[in-house]
């Protein structure tokens, strides 16, 4: 009697914002846990590098420029069938009040925080629907759920973020896609404090005194467990933040 059984395709994402920090952590954690993995970001020289690290095939591309959205969906349909999006990509730009908040740096936050994320979403949720058991997961903030000072542009950006995952899943009940999202805290990274603050000695501060804030391989940790739970089970929201921080402005510092 033949005993063999087909082995089971491995389940195929795309990882946005996969150049550093979050996103490539999850491109790490993913292809370890014998994901097919797709990471994008605007840096062809580090996605080389992931891919010589990882084996996970990259696309660069601007997700705030349609025709590199175009060419994107188009290499990752060229690929085969997609079951998860990560929609990762995103960042803040300066810590000003709302009365003194830069309207560039409130419209740059729009584009790769929300609008990569729209573009992206509406581009690939056919072939999430055609899976059978697709996902679009958004990593999102505390931001999303609460303001602060010196956050007026960023809050509002991921509040919109957000509104994008808990209307989709309204609008997608009973279809074959779940939508899912994700809420760090504090995540010490190599870049998102210095891409905000412009400044390494302002960038340390931020982290300054408290212990072990989050690192990215701990929200790739929370990602790669809620795609791999039942596709029944929908992981409507995760909020994540180290001990030491209770709230978007009440942390623990020893000093």
């Amino acid at each position: 009697m033949n005993t063999r059984t087909t082995p089971t395709p491995a389940r195929r994402a795309l990882v946005t914002g996969a150049s550093s920090g979050i996103g490539a952590a999850t491109v790490r954690r993913l292809r370890a846990d014998g994901w097919d993995v797709v990471a994008t970001a605007r840096r062809a020289d580090r996605l080389a590098d992931l891919a010589r690290e990882t084996g996970c095939a990259v696309v660069p591309a601007d997700l705030t420029e349609e025709d590199d959205v175009a060419a994107l969906v188009a290499e990752v349909r060229a690929g085969g069938p997609l079951h998860s999006l990560v929609n990762n990509a995103g960042g803040a730009l300066g810590a000003d009040t709302v009365e003194h908040g830069r309207v560039e740096d409130w419209r740059r936050m729009y584009e790769i925080n929300v609008l990569a994320t729209l573009r992206l979403t509406q581009e690939l949720l056919p072939d999430l629907r055609a899976s059978g058991a697709g996902d679009v997961l958004v990593v999102s903030s505390t931001a999303a759920l609460d303001t602060y000072p010196g956050g007026g542009g960023y809050v509002a950006a991921k509040h919109a973020e957000r509104a994008i995952a808990t209307t989709l899943r309204l609008e997608l009940v009973g279809q074959p896609v779940r939508v899912l999202e994700i809420a760090p805290g504090m995540v010490r990274t190599e870049e998102f404090a210095l891409n905000r603050l412009g400044d390494e000695e302002a960038a340390a501060k931020v982290y300054e005194g408290v212990a072990e804030p989050l690192l990215a391989e701990d929200v790739a940790d929370a990602i790669a467990w809620a795609l791999s739970r039942p596709h029944h089970v929908n992981v409507d929201l995760m909020v994540l933040r180290p001990r030491a921080q209770a709230s978007n402005t009440v942390l623990a510092r020893d000093r």
